[in-house]
């Protein structure tokens, strides 16, 4: 079957219902594959051309029907990716070769698996991987890299010739809990008392903390929820990635996805956490604070949300990217993958026998983890 190709760069050109559509056809889709998700982050300005984010989504149609895709990007920098590869852009700078631009497939800012060659079918797919392999080689980009892809597709991505990293992540499983203080009951002792005098710290300081669905959430929630990111992100000496017209847009847009949590302490609102959900799975995403109150971001970022999931009755909880504190919150840990081409044969080399280094080194340190569980034995 003859497919037609096309490199889009304003998801517009395809239209919500037919990229909408793709997504629910793939196994495990997540809101940040929605329509709404990808092209608040375009429309806003926060994953745009002019912050080093040109899309150049690589799309494949049989006849009308939109038949695969893959969410890409032109790259002149590795901010916003959650996969390090900044080692490897100072080798090429110390040899006198450019990095950047390279390509990039990922969801920006959010080191959430997915689908990333999304297809109706095993053909379509195949047909994906290929034009993706044409494309990388018939441009001067240095290297391609695709992050967070189930298993399976990072498994196809090395048989046409891509190398595979892995990382860990730390999730939470709901076991059917009926409260809080039942899933806390399933921990070590010492885990338990730890929670508790947090969350007991938190009530201490005089803080309250309420949950806004997306669908209530106000322009002054979002507001809010701004002015804590940006604090925050000045406080570590950061520029943040999002702004106000990008939460509004997903605020209006996907607001079943949406929990907002906000910490106020004698009626003024101090801290806000934002989590993204579907029916199975909760996201943690970003939180922000006004003023510091010891244990806060536990209480607003993880309790707060492990609650909902129990009353909720979702699966799994993404505690997001790195933090192996996250273990002594009954999240446990799991391996993600990356697969990364690069164009220079002498680097691809190099980098491949440091990812086997690399990568007896995340088995180790996943072995040793699983040996720290922090449920009761």
């Amino acid at each position: 079957m003859n497919y037609r190709t096309h490199i889009v760069s304003d998801l517009s050109e395809i239209g919500q219902a037919g990229w909408d559509g793709l997504v629910r056809a793939q196994d495990k889709p997540n809101p940040f594959l929605s329509y709404a998700f990808l092209h608040a982050l375009h429309e806003s300005g926060s994953a745009a051309p002019q912050t080093g984010w040109q899309p150049q989504y690589l799309v494949l149609f049989d006849g009308e029907e939109l038949a695969a895709a893959l969410p890409l990007y032109v790259k002149d920098h590795s901010y916003g990716e959650y996969v390090f590869d900044w080692a490897w852009a100072d080798a090429y700078q110390r040899h006198g070769l450019d990095y950047y631009p390279k390509l990039l497939s990922a969801i920006p800012f959010t080191p959430v698996s997915g689908p990333r060659l999304m297809a109706r079918d095993a053909h379509a797919r195949a047909a994906l991987v290929d034009v993706l392999v044409a494309t990388q080689q018939a441009t001067e980009v240095s290297s391609t890299h695709l992050l967070f892809p189930p298993e399976e597709q990072a498994r196809q991505l090395k048989e046409a010739g891509f190398l595979l990293r892995s990382g860990v992540q730390f999730h939470w499983l709901n076991g059917g809990y009926a409260n809080f203080e039942e899933f806390l009951a399933t921990l070590e002792q010492k885990k338990r008392k730890n929670i508790r005098a947090e969350r007991r710290k938190v009530a201490q300081a005089g803080v309250t903390l309420r949950r806004v669905r997306g669908r209530e959430a106000t322009h002054a929630d979002w507001v809010l929820f701004n002015r804590c990111y940006r604090n925050t992100y000045r406080a570590h000496h950061s520029t943040p990635y999002l702004n106000l017209d990008f939460f509004e847009r997903i605020g209006r847009d996907m607001p079943d996805n949406i929990l907002l949590v906000i910490a106020e302490r004698e009626g003024r609102p101090i801290a806000a956490s934002l989590v993204i959900h579907d029916e199975t799975t909760l996201y943690g995403r970003y939180w922000g604070e006004l003023e510091h109150v010891p244990c806060l971001h536990f209480e607003a970022a993880y309790y707060q949300p492990l609650e909902f999931c129990i009353e909720q009755k979702i699966a799994v909880f993404e505690g997001g990217a790195q933090g192996e504190h996250k273990m002594a919150r009954g999240f446990l840990p799991t391996r993600t993958w990356s697969a990364h081409w690069l164009a220079h044969p002498s680097f691809a080399d190099a980098v491949e026998r440091f990812l086997e280094r690399e990568s007896g080194g995340i088995d180790d340190y996943l072995d040793e983890l699983n040996e720290r569980t922090p449920f009761r034995k």
